[in-house]
């Protein structure tokens, strides 16, 4: 079957043909769902999911709480260590995938404004992005208005972490 496959680089969508396969398996009160790409030029990639993100925060214990207490993020492990004065705490999104929380002394400033080259935002599914919006502004958090994708027709929203990183909650 032929599929199109949206990517956002630089700003701009572009679209490239590929086929396509897709393949569900049950888990323990999951599903996980295999998509294979065959790209045009013959490469095949298969991405099973995003296994983890990373973060380097400046501030550790409100990252944490901001991670844990805000967004609800089970901790699956905390580690401290102490050759780098530097905290690693792994998170779980999901069935499959992690937030990797770090702190290192004095990490530079992210740049962001303007937007700079490399990762834009982190974006989490959600069921109702109304639900998600009201919730977070009752913890305090500052959330931008509710806007629709003009290419999908989706609900989606930002706001930041502690550290200015956005975070876009996207309604599937």
């Amino acid at each position: 079957m032929k599929a199109y496959v949206l990517a956002n680089m630089s700003r701009r969508l572009f679209m490239q043909q590929a086929t396509f396969s897709r393949e569900i398996r049950p888990g323990k009160g999951f599903f996980v769902i295999i998509e294979q790409y065959k790209l045009l030029g013959g490469i095949s990639m298969k991405l099973e999911f995003i296994h983890h993100v990373a973060i380097i925060c400046s501030d550790y214990e409100k990252s944490k709480h901001f991670y844990t207490k805000i967004l609800g993020l089970p901790i699956i492990q905390e580690t401290y260590r102490k050759e780098r004065d530097s905290y690693k705490l792994d998170l779980a999104v999901g069935a499959n995938s992690q937030i990797e929380l770090f702190s290192f002394p004095n990490p530079p400033k992210r740049p962001s404004y303007p937007e700079a080259a490399g990762l834009r935002h982190l974006a989490f599914a959600v069921v109702s992005v109304e639900e998600w919006k009201t919730e977070l502004e009752n913890k305090g958090i500052d959330v931008e208005p509710i806007r629709i994708d003009e290419l999908t027709g989706k609900r989606f929203t930002f706001f930041a972490d502690p550290d200015g990183l956005p975070i876009e909650i996207y309604e599937i």
